[in-house]
């Protein structure tokens, strides 16, 4: 495509929507065999409008014959495995934008509680240990507490949770950074609230076996001016493709879950959990800017499948089906669009956590006939490349596909 005619490349994740366990869950995922999120939605005895994703080649990715969905004869679609470890929408967005990622180490806190607080004190901040059924977490400037995430699989991240107003948000995200610099966890996630006490945060604290953590929900710190900054390990933001469109001039425009996991150097970031009122966003800013990286994230379907709620996902799917098709009726022959998801979390396989499955990846161009299958591919990282070769750049990972889909 001539860089002189960028137009707009959007990208929709439907989050958790995958389509099949991924070949290697018998080793590291067994309580994820047998996993198939879209297929046992669509198995699910309720009625799916999902007229817009069937066209687009659902059951074409999903290549699996479900009786009452046919596949689309006119479609551009594939497939893609999951590159990170697990089954994650932090490092699976991180690999759509070009990272690739590195394994990481699950552990708890208590492994690392001697070198943190040591290097804590070095910054002369204020460490005192909390202790719970033998085991402590910090507390940094009576304002801040560091220990195991209680919510997510156990051993994968940190927590650093602060009172806000009594430590400001820059002052958490340094404790994190100084965290960060001793673990190798998937995440640090460093986050508060307002009008919360450090008194309320430690009336929180649980364990679950070598785990010791706050109950972030029962905190009070989503509840007012919640901040958060996920710190990845083995990210490095300057190596994926919204850097580089920042710096030949191209905006990112962020919107639902991604304006606060993935690092946006230029644009806009639009932060919202509801489905339509994010898809109303995003259609109305296909309204005002004619060109730029349109990067969205479907939430709801995540916390149904969370909440192993088959009804829920279906119809917060319905919502962004409808959504999606108003969406593609705006773009123009320059556009493109592509619908996928990061993971999987199957709501009928027993469990309330992720499943590692591969994912769809349905894309768009307006007045395209006939099908185009771009295969299997090996990460989502191919998805940041081909966003990169669009606009004239190119990052370090990833196998970009545009060629094929602009046949």
């Amino acid at each position: 495509m001539d860089n002189k005619n960028k137009g707009r490349f959007i990208v929709i994740v439907l989050d958790s929507f995958g389509i099949g366990a991924m070949n290697d869950v018998a080793i590291v995922r067994p309580n994820d065999i047998g996993s198939n999120t879209c297929l046992h939605l669509l198995e699910y005895p309720i009625e799916k409008q999902w007229p817009t994703l069937l066209s687009l080649g659902l059951i074409n990715a999903l290549n699996t014959e479900v009786e009452g969905f046919l596949p689309s004869n006119n479609a551009i679609f594939g497939k893609s495995n999951l590159k990170h470890f697990g089954a994650d929408s932090y490092f699976g967005h991180q690999e759509i934008v070009g990272t690739n990622p590195k394994k990481p180490l699950f552990t708890n806190f208590q492994k690392h509680i001697n070198d943190i607080e040591q290097d804590l004190k070095k910054h002369n901040m204020v460490v005192e240990r909390i202790t719970k059924n033998n085991l402590s977490l910090l507390k940094v400037n009576n304002a801040v507490c560091i220990g195991d995430n209680m919510e997510t699989d156990l051993g994968q991240a940190i927590n650093v949770v602060g009172a806000m107003d009594n430590c400001g948000f820059d002052f958490i995200v340094e404790v994190g950074m100084i965290v960060r610099n001793h673990v190798h966890v998937p995440r640090v996630i460093a986050f508060g609230g307002s009008k919360v006490s450090i008194e309320r945060i430690e009336k929180n604290i649980i364990t679950n076996a070598e785990f010791i953590g706050v109950d972030a929900p029962a905190s009070g710190v989503y509840d007012d001016n919640y901040h958060v900054l996920h710190i990845g390990y083995g990210v490095d933001t300057t190596k994926q493709v919204p850097q580089s469109l920042a710096k030949i001039g191209i905006q990112n425009h962020f919107y639902g879950k991604v304006e606060n996991i993935i690092a946006n150097p230029l644009g806009t970031n639009f932060p919202c959990v509801d489905t339509e009122e994010t898809m109303n966003q995003l259609i109305n800013d296909i309204d005002e800017y004619t060109s730029g990286f349109f990067f969205l994230n479907i939430q709801e379907t995540d916390l149904a499948g969370h909440a192993e709620d088959a009804v829920r996902y279906i119809d917060r799917l319905n919502v962004a089906d409808r959504k999606i098709n108003e969406l593609m009726k705006q773009l123009d022959e320059k556009d493109i669009l592509i619908v996928m998801a990061d993971h999987g979390n199957d709501p009928t396989i027993g469990h309330s956590k992720h499943t590692r499955e591969q994912v769809p990846i349905l894309i768009y161009r307006p007045h395209h006939c006939g099908l185009i299958d771009i295969g299997e591919r090996e990460t989502l990282a191919d998805v940041g490349q081909t966003v990169a070769e669009y606009f004239g750049v190119t990052i370090e990972f990833g196998t970009s596909f545009l060629k094929e889909i602009m046949i």
